[in-house]
């Protein structure tokens, strides 16, 4: 019982101790009174954040996995039709997931380039190198005669983003 006390002093010491020197270096700092009530709320409202629900999720979640599926061509094709743009650029295309791989089904998350129709002036078509759209989609991934398949019939459109 005696240990427990001396250590709970020790750290009630170390607090007082800190906090002195807070409100005396601000004193220098800024060379007016302290806001005792102003900095003690900062303080907790930072050690608050730390431990907030948000901040451990961040910590927790791990970085997307990144997987390369075999049916590029029809998951462009079904990116088009889903997301009304009038082209994908496969070679722009990059999926991911959270989840573990190695199941059998998983979700996963492709982006890619959006296109949208060529501009035409005068009767002359212009062709733009440049896209117009970050198309992202979510659909379910398995594996097929050793090949990653995306499964078109289930991807939904998450967002159309337009550049600019």
């Amino acid at each position: 019982m005696g240990k427990v006390l001396r250590i709970l002093l020790v750290i009630v010491l170390f607090i007082i101790f800190f906090e002195v020197g807070l409100f005396s270096s601000y004193t220098i700092v800024t060379a007016e009174v302290p806001d005792v009530r102003g900095l003690i709320d900062m303080q907790i409202e930072e050690i608050s954040n730390i431990f907030s629900p948000q901040h451990v999720n961040d910590v927790l979640i791990k970085d997307p996995t990144n997987v390369n599926f075999s049916n590029k061509k029809d998951v462009a094709l079904k990116m088009e039709e889903i997301s009304n743009v009038d082209g994908v650029n496969v070679d722009s295309m990059n999926a991911s997931t959270y989840e573990d791989t190695s199941n059998d089904k998983f979700n996963i998350t492709i982006e890619a380039l959006g296109y949208a129709e060529p501009n035409s002036t005068s009767g002359q078509i212009v062709i733009s190198q440049k896209p117009s759209y970050k198309v992202i989609v979510s659909s379910v991934a398995s594996y097929k005669n050793d090949e990653l398949i995306v499964d078109t019939d289930q991807m939904k459109v998450d967002s159309v983003l337009k550049l600019f």
